[in-house]
Order: structure tokens, then sequence, then C-alpha cells
């Protein structure tokens, strides 16, 4: 095997059917149509002179060839993400692009607002918001900051703990049904899965969502009771809270970044300007 034959972009294809197990997801990997794949990887393997994938029914498993191909990929991906924190930790400049992940329901009820007085402030930073329930994978870049409810952050991360997040049940006032409204098992919210099932709500729940923001909206249009953020239910009008927050479900409210970017200027004023601004908001 020629490894002057190989280029980076050839070792991603590779990698990525290798971690995806066919094609499709090979594609959706990295951002390209199957048929591209299934093109880019009959190339190489002409170009080296070696089957890299068994091909089966099941999928595309690689030989020794495109394992050793797949882990050589690993490391260069390592190596590259590593080079680009270490020179973005140089950068001393209020400028550039900060791409921030955070949950939909922190960005609705608490976190737009200040990002907008932030980028008012500091017109020459552009932020990118992805919005999931999964925490991206700083590591790679995917994102350069995370905010995150979690009871235990993972430990390759930094930051601090800029709250705590109350939660307790609400409903409407004329809400004519004693039903309750319940998490959907995509959610994955498995805390308060159990506290409804301990508290006999699950034998009165009526109506599965997959967002804390169809919760919301679910309650405020009457549909019956629902465990929901304070700092998102206690704005809505249409809302009550039924007594007290629930201790159980605090959940700790974290700002994340990866250890190479916390002494690039325009991280760092970033999440100062999240630290106190949240602790002002009065909202945790």
């Amino acid at each position: 095997m020629n490894e002057q034959m190989l280029h980076w972009d050839d070792l991603r294809v590779v990698q990525a059917i290798a971690e995806a197990g066919s094609l499709s997801g090979a594609g959706r990997r990295l951002g390209t149509s199957h048929a591209t794949v299934f093109r880019r990887l009959n190339t190489i393997e002409t170009r080296l002179g070696v089957a890299l994938f068994e091909r089966s029914r099941t999928g595309y498993a690689p030989t020794p060839a495109g394992e050793d191909l797949a882990a050589t990929a690993a490391r260069v991906a390592a190596e590259v993400h590593g080079a680009e924190r270490r020179v973005a930790g140089r950068d001393l400049r209020l400028s550039g692009i900060i791409r921030v992940t955070t949950t939909d329901t922190l960005l609705m009820g608490l976190l737009s607002p200040i990002f907008a007085d932030f980028q008012h402030a500091h017109p020459e930073i552009i932020l990118e918001v992805a919005v999931s329930n999964q925490l991206f994978n700083l590591s790679q870049r995917d994102a350069d900051v995370a905010v995150r409810p979690s009871q235990a952050p993972p430990e390759h991360l930094v930051g601090r703990r800029v709250g705590s997040i109350a939660q307790a049940v609400y409903a409407r006032a004329d809400t004519i049904t004693d039903g309750w409204i319940g998490p959907d098992r995509h959610l994955g919210y498995t805390a308060l899965d159990t506290w409804m099932a301990e508290n006999g709500a699950n034998e009165r729940c009526r109506y599965r969502v997959d967002t804390m923001l169809g919760m919301l909206a679910a309650a405020r249009d009457g549909l019956g009771r629902a465990v929901l953020p304070c700092y998102l239910a206690d704005a809505e009008p249409a809302l009550e809270r039924n007594g007290e927050p629930i201790p159980e479900l605090a959940t700790d409210l974290w700002l994340l970044t990866h250890p190479d970017l916390r002494r690039v200027a325009r991280i760092r004023a970033f999440m100062a300007f999240l630290v106190e601004a949240l602790s002002a908001s009065g909202r945790l």
C-alpha cells in the first residue's frame, strides 16, 4: 500500500464508512450523497489496489486494511482538532465566531435575550447557536461553548456551575381535566419519568410530547398538569404554579468549554458575560 497515494479526504471517507457501517450513514456524516461516497470508495480502493470493506446485506464491514486506515484517520483527526484548538487558543481578538450548543428550552426561555445583549456589546463576534438535547463533542470542535443542564458534566471539559434549574408542577387555572402531560420516551427525561411513576401521575397521563416546549404549550392550552422548568413556565401568563419546586428534579446548569479554548479572548468574554447575566437574571 502506497501511503503517498492517500489524502486526508480519503481517510475521512474510510473513517466515516467504518464508523457508520453503511454508505448512507457515511454520507450523512460527510454531508454528501450515498452515490458520492460509493464512487469515492471505489476510487480509493482502485488506487490502492486493495479492498477496504466487505459488502453484505447488513452493511459495510472493514477488512484488516480498512481497519488500519480507519484507525489512522482517527489519529489524524485527533491531531488536526488538537492543532485547531491550540491555534485558536492564541487568538486574543474580540472578534470571530463562537459556536454555542444548548437546549431549545434554555434558548427560548432564558438565553436568547442574553445572546442578543452580548452581540450588541461585541458586534464583531458572530454567534452560531446549535440547538440539541445532546451534548456536542467539544473536543472535535462541534461547538466551542456548551450551556447545559447536568448533574455530572464531562470531566474533560472546563467551566463552572452557573445556577440550579428549579422545576415545579404547572397548569392553567381553568383546566378542567385532572390529567397529566408527560415526556415522550424520545425526550429521554428519566428523572421526570421516575418522579411521575412514583407520584401516580403516569396513570393519569393523557398526553405525551418529546420536547419541553411542547409540554409547556400543552399545559398552556389546558391539556393537563405538567412539570416544567420554573424559569420557563413562570413567564407564561396563562400558567399557575401548583406547589413548591420539586427538590429531586432540581438540575445544575453548567457553562462548559474545552481546556484549549478557555484562554481565547472571545470565549473568555462570552463566558464571563453569561455568568454575570444569568446571575443578574434572578431566574436560577
